[in-house]
């Protein structure tokens, strides 16, 4: 008997409204322990695990915005992000959303249901949205419950972007807001994945473990050296392409097409799902799965969504290749030098000094000059150039880079020791190592932004 059978024959039964069905699924799922004990975690732990490590003397500085976590409360919920985009919410999403249809097939109550409710398409809303709602409450607990956390500890200061200038606290808390709103992107396309592989697989544990293993396998591409076009066309970029709103210009065209990407993700696997769902058999107590209708209907179209995604991107941006590329690289360690000279010289109380006046310029190579000037790779070597007013002789310094295929890059200074080796200075908020010696920055993958 199809959906629409047990719609007709139930016809003397009330009509559940959408609303209705909305509230009893709600209470459902958070009366779930699980879902209670998550709710909580989310709403209490980041801000603990915050407060504890910005008391360390030991920071994450592998992580983007670790190393700054000793010098304003802003870097707590940036570091959150970068783990939550990674582990947390897929494995949110998966928990929720992809056992919100599954648990009706393991209790077997789909039929009582459907005589309560009288129509799929009511229950379907109303999973959707209950599982939607639960996840936009964990993940806003991880938002504000890291953001309280660091500046209940280390305070309301500002912090150093990505080209080493300084954003001023209240600059900060919009492009932290931001950044967490542009997570929500691929999370929602995830937990669109969670409801396609909780309808499609029924009561096999596959359908909980889809979300995270999509989010998985997005993760090691990203790690990979695949074309520009390839990486903006999966959701999971939009979790790491927020670095770009904590440069000067933001780069938000890699930003806006993570996001982009993720939605309309996010619109076409709910519609796969819905589809699906529709047309199940309710009857059968011992339905596993929609079988070769899972193929058919739910991967073989996001595969072509992928496919169309690439071919738009390479299309309409120059994005065959891997973005990073020399003069690029030049570009935006000269720039990070320039600002993060100044704080230095601001911290050391020496006369201030303007980036016009520093003229400060790079020369890098990769591989010693053997291998092709662009991509990824820990083997490139920079020497810096700056100028200061009223001395003759230009001032360098030499960094060793470690570029991810994602544009982030580390820069570790290599002499000489008084410009860019390790010493601690006093700031505002306690010693803090100099600022020139290793820090964070970030190449555009995307030529979106001025490069003036």
């Amino acid at each position: 008997m199809t959906a629409t059978v047990v719609e007709d024959s139930v016809a003397i039964t009330p009509r559940v409204s959408v609303s209705r069905g909305y509230r009893f699924e709600l209470v459902k799922l958070v009366s779930q322990w699980r879902v209670r004990l998550l709710v909580l975690a989310c709403w209490i732990a980041p801000a603990l695990f915050v407060a504890g490590v910005s008391q360390q003397s030991t920071l994450p500085s592998d992580t983007l915005f670790g190393r700054w976590m000793h010098a304003t409360g802003w870097a707590g919920p940036l570091v959150m992000l970068g783990f939550a985009g990674t582990w947390a919410l897929p494995l949110l999403t998966s928990v929720v959303a992809g056992d919100v249809f599954a648990c009706e097939d393991r209790l077997g109550t789909w039929r009582h249901l459907l005589v309560a409710v009288r129509s799929p398409r009511r229950i379907f809303a109303a999973k959707s949205l209950a599982g939607l709602t639960v996840i936009l409450l964990l993940v806003a607990g991880l938002a504000v419950s890291s953001t309280v956390g660091g500046l209940l500890a280390v305070g309301n200061q500002p912090l150093v972007g990505l080209d080493g200038h300084l954003l001023a606290p209240g600059d900060t808390a919009v492009r932290v807001l931001l950044a967490w709103f542009a997570a929500l992107a691929p999370t929602l396309a995830l937990a669109a994945i969670g409801l396609l592989g909780s309808v499609a697989l029924g009561r096999s544990p596959m359908g909980l473990l889809l979300p995270a293993l999509v989010a998985l396998a997005m993760q090691v591409a990203q790690m990979l050296p695949l074309p520009v076009a390839v990486r903006l066309a999966l959701p999971g970029y939009a979790f790491i392409s927020w670095n770009g709103l904590f440069t000067s210009p933001m780069q938000l065209g890699p930003l806006l097409i993570g996001v982009a990407v993720s939605l309309v993700w996010a619109v076409l696997a709910t519609a796969l799902a819905y589809l699906l769902f529709l047309r199940r058999d309710f009857t059968n107590p011992a339905y596993d799965g929609a079988g070769r209708r899972a193929l058919t209907v739910g991967l073989l179209p996001l595969a072509a969504l992928t496919a169309v995604t690439v071919a738009a991107v390479a299309v309409a941006t120059p994005s065959l290749g891997s973005g990073i590329k020399q003069d690029k690289v030049q570009r935006s360690l000269a720039t990070a030098f320039g600002h993060l000279y100044r704080l230095q010289t601001e911290q050391l109380h020496r006369p201030a000094v303007t980036e016009a006046q520093l003229r400060a310029s790079a020369a890098c190579t990769k591989s010693d000059g053997q291998d092709a000037q662009e991509g990824a790779g820990n083997d490139w070597r920079c020497v810096v150039t700056w100028h200061l007013p009223g001395v003759a002789v230009a001032g360098t310094a030499i960094y060793q880079l470690d570029i991810g295929s994602d544009g982030r890059f580390v820069a570790d200074g290599d002499g000489p020791k008084e410009v860019n080796g390790y010493f601690l200075v006093r700031t505002s908020t306690g010693d803090a190592p100099n600022p020139l010696w290793q820090f964070d920055g970030n190449v555009e993958l995307l030529d979106t932004t001025s490069k003036g």
